[in-house]
């Protein structure tokens, strides 16, 4: 490692951890699956896809927390006065709304639909840390980047029940999800807060957790849930993905550009989906797959190309 320098400033670690945490958020997408079926959650259980989230992420936050404690990182596990507005929107962003109108979404369009507004994450991150930050400019390499990466988004998603219908509780929602991620990233990569990313990323969702357990709570019993024994190592290993995921990507903002950082997102459906075709009995790599792989790689190579980084 480069002297002075911790893990998340390493020109060489850098991109590992980008790839890891996208890998285990990729591998969410088929383990979820699995869980729905698990736990006997219908396609049109909102509320019960809600509490199951809010679990989730509540489970997450007390791991993020315990590894504190054991670890003896951080004096204080205490939160000052005034970083209690800033911990309550960004939870309120970046896991009850992200989710709500995620699932919401999902639920009012096709998983090929959403899979490919859901992306578009990465485009507003990308482009708005353009005219933010002077550090972050576009460049030739970083559009043909961006296409590179899209195109494989979209090779790897369309399928033949693509369309081009809108509904704004459907593909509206996926967007305003999509929004409201690059907000909350936007907002942890400018927050003058002296709290520790780790407490930042389990306080946040501590309290993001909670207000999707009420919410969901309106509607059904906080029992409703059909856990079984392989239901809850499934939600388990959920909440290790949202913990070490989500502490990951908070330090990566905190020491890097945000647009340099955000573009390794183009691998979580990547990942997703090669996962899906090892895991689930009905997904198959398929060639389109492999296509979308190489683009996306190239997407990456193509981001970085010339890059001074630390």
């Amino acid at each position: 490692m480069e002297k002075g320098k911790n893990i998340f400033q390493s020109k060489y670690m850098v991109p590992i951890l980008a790839l890891f945490a996208c890998f285990l958020w990729g591998s969410a997408f088929p383990v979820l699956k699995i869980s729905y079926r698990e736990m006997a959650l219908a396609s049109e259980d909102i509320y019960g896809k809600m509490l199951f989230a809010g679990y989730r992420f509540l489970l997450a936050s007390l791991f993020l927390i315990g590894w504190k404690i054991f670890s003896k990182r951080g004096s204080s596990l205490k939160v000052k006065k005034e970083d209690l507005p800033f911990l309550i929107r960004l939870g309120l962003l970046q896991t009850t709304l992200q989710y709500f109108f995620f699932y919401i979404g999902l639920a009012n369009t096709s998983s090929v639909k959403s899979s490919i507004l859901n992306s578009l994450g990465t485009f507003f991150i990308v482009v708005v840390s353009h005219f933010l930050y002077q550090d972050d400019r576009l460049n030739l390499n970083k559009t043909i980047g961006l296409v590179a990466g899209f195109l494989g988004v979209i090779i790897i998603n369309l399928k033949g029940d693509f369309n081009f219908s809108f509904k704004f509780i459907g593909e509206g929602f996926i967007i305003l999800s999509a929004v409201t991620s690059t907000i909350a990233a936007i907002m942890v990569k400018n927050s003058r807060h002296e709290l520790d990313r780790v407490l930042l990323t389990a306080y946040q969702m501590f309290i993001g957790s909670l207000i999707l357990i009420f919410i969901a709570l309106f509607k059904i019993s906080p029992f409703s849930l059909n856990f079984t024994f392989k239901g809850v190592l499934l939600i388990i290993y959920l909440a290790f993905v949202s913990a070490a995921a989500f502490g990951i990507w908070f330090n990566l903002i905190k020491y890097n550009r945000l647009g340099y950082i955000s573009i390794y997102r183009f691998s979580i459906p990547v990942s997703g989906a090669l996962l899906s075709a090892l895991m689930l009995a009905e997904e198959t790599l398929s060639f389109r797959a492999i296509i979308a792989l190489i683009m996306v790689s190239f997407g990456i190579i193509m981001i970085n190309r010339r890059e001074k980084r630390a």
